[in-house]
Protein backbone atom coordinates (compact mmCIF):
# COMPACT_ATOMS: atom_id res chain seq x y z
CA UNK A 1 0.00 0.00 0.00
CA UNK A 2 1.03 3.56 -0.69
CA UNK A 3 -0.39 6.44 1.32
CA UNK A 4 -0.24 9.84 -0.35
CA UNK A 5 -0.56 13.16 1.44
CA UNK A 6 -0.78 16.46 -0.43
CA UNK A 7 0.19 19.78 1.07
CA UNK A 8 0.97 23.32 0.00
CA UNK A 9 -2.45 24.49 -1.08
CA UNK A 10 -3.89 27.81 -0.05
CA UNK A 11 -5.23 31.16 -1.16
CA UNK A 12 -3.20 33.20 -3.63
CA UNK A 13 -3.84 36.17 -5.87
CA UNK A 14 -3.93 35.81 -9.63
CA UNK A 15 -0.42 35.85 -11.02
CA UNK A 16 1.01 34.33 -7.87
CA UNK A 17 2.67 30.98 -7.24
CA UNK A 18 2.24 27.91 -5.07
CA UNK A 19 4.17 24.68 -4.76
CA UNK A 20 2.23 21.55 -3.95
CA UNK A 21 3.89 18.51 -2.44
CA UNK A 22 2.79 14.90 -2.53
CA UNK A 23 4.54 12.84 0.12
CA UNK A 24 4.31 9.07 0.13
CA UNK A 25 4.47 6.66 3.03
CA UNK A 26 4.10 2.94 3.23
CA UNK A 27 5.83 1.96 0.05
CA UNK A 28 8.20 3.95 -2.08
CA UNK A 29 7.09 6.27 -4.85
CA UNK A 30 10.35 5.80 -6.69
CA UNK A 31 9.07 2.98 -8.90
CA UNK A 32 5.71 4.59 -9.62
CA UNK A 33 4.49 7.07 -12.14
CA UNK A 34 2.74 9.95 -10.43
CA UNK A 35 0.11 12.38 -11.60
CA UNK A 36 -1.64 15.50 -10.41
CA UNK A 37 -5.34 15.95 -11.05
CA UNK A 38 -7.78 18.66 -10.01
CA UNK A 39 -11.48 19.08 -9.48
CA UNK A 40 -13.14 22.45 -9.59
CA UNK A 41 -16.58 23.02 -8.04
CA UNK A 42 -19.30 21.52 -10.21
CA UNK A 43 -16.81 20.00 -12.65
CA UNK A 44 -15.31 16.61 -13.33
CA UNK A 45 -11.86 15.81 -12.03
CA UNK A 46 -9.29 16.45 -14.75
CA UNK A 47 -5.68 15.66 -15.54
CA UNK A 48 -3.09 18.33 -14.77
CA UNK A 49 0.38 16.82 -15.03
CA UNK A 50 2.22 13.52 -14.73
CA UNK A 51 5.78 12.31 -14.37
CA UNK A 52 7.45 8.97 -14.92
CA UNK A 53 9.06 7.15 -12.01
CA UNK A 54 12.53 8.29 -13.11
CA UNK A 55 11.45 11.86 -13.76
CA UNK A 56 12.66 11.52 -17.31
CA UNK A 57 9.33 12.29 -18.95
CA UNK A 58 6.60 14.73 -18.02
CA UNK A 59 3.18 15.51 -19.46
CA UNK A 60 0.93 18.51 -18.97
CA UNK A 61 -2.61 19.49 -19.75
CA UNK A 62 -2.72 22.25 -22.36
CA UNK A 63 -4.34 24.56 -19.84
CA UNK A 64 -1.30 24.53 -17.55
CA UNK A 65 1.55 24.01 -20.02
CA UNK A 66 4.22 26.65 -19.56
CA UNK A 67 2.91 27.66 -16.12
CA UNK A 68 3.10 24.46 -14.04
CA UNK A 69 6.11 22.20 -13.51
CA UNK A 70 5.99 18.69 -12.11
CA UNK A 71 9.10 17.22 -10.53
CA UNK A 72 10.10 14.54 -8.08
CA UNK A 73 12.70 13.75 -5.45
CA UNK A 74 12.76 9.99 -5.05
CA UNK A 75 15.16 10.23 -2.12
CA UNK A 76 12.44 12.15 -0.28
CA UNK A 77 9.61 10.03 -1.67
CA UNK A 78 7.94 13.24 -2.79
CA UNK A 79 6.49 14.67 -5.99
CA UNK A 80 5.99 18.40 -6.48
CA UNK A 81 3.82 20.64 -8.58
CA UNK A 82 5.18 24.15 -8.99
CA UNK A 83 2.36 26.42 -10.09
CA UNK A 84 3.23 29.86 -11.45
CA UNK A 85 1.17 32.59 -13.08
CA UNK A 86 -1.91 31.24 -11.38
CA UNK A 87 -5.34 32.14 -12.74
CA UNK A 88 -8.76 32.11 -11.06
CA UNK A 89 -9.69 29.15 -13.27
CA UNK A 90 -6.95 27.13 -11.55
CA UNK A 91 -9.07 27.13 -8.39
CA UNK A 92 -9.76 23.50 -7.48
CA UNK A 93 -8.94 20.69 -5.13
CA UNK A 94 -5.68 19.18 -6.32
CA UNK A 95 -5.02 15.47 -5.93
CA UNK A 96 -1.92 13.42 -6.48
CA UNK A 97 -2.12 9.82 -7.61
CA UNK A 98 0.37 7.03 -8.21
CA UNK A 99 0.53 3.84 -10.17
CA UNK A 100 3.14 1.17 -10.83
CA UNK A 101 4.57 1.08 -14.31
CA UNK A 102 3.99 3.30 -17.30
CA UNK A 103 2.60 6.78 -17.20
CA UNK A 104 -1.04 7.39 -18.09
CA UNK A 105 -3.13 10.50 -18.32
CA UNK A 106 -6.40 8.76 -17.47
CA UNK A 107 -7.27 8.91 -13.80
CA UNK A 108 -8.84 5.46 -13.76
CA UNK A 109 -5.37 4.04 -14.39
CA UNK A 110 -4.11 5.21 -11.00
CA UNK A 111 -4.24 2.95 -7.96
CA UNK A 112 -3.41 5.28 -5.09
CA UNK A 113 -4.84 8.71 -4.32
CA UNK A 114 -4.29 11.39 -1.75
CA UNK A 115 -7.04 13.28 0.03
CA UNK A 116 -6.51 16.49 -1.91
CA UNK A 117 -5.44 20.03 -1.12
CA UNK A 118 -7.46 23.16 -1.88
CA UNK A 119 -6.03 25.83 -4.15
CA UNK A 120 -7.95 29.09 -4.43
CA UNK A 121 -6.86 31.84 -6.79
CA UNK A 122 -8.49 35.22 -6.31
CA UNK A 123 -8.85 37.74 -9.10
Amino acid sequence: QVQLVESGGGLVQAGGSLRLSCAASGRTLSSRSTGWFRQAPGKEREFVAAITWSGGMTYYADSVKGRFTISRDNAKNTVYLQMDSLKPEDTAVYYCAARAGAIYLEQNRYDYWGQGTQVTVSS
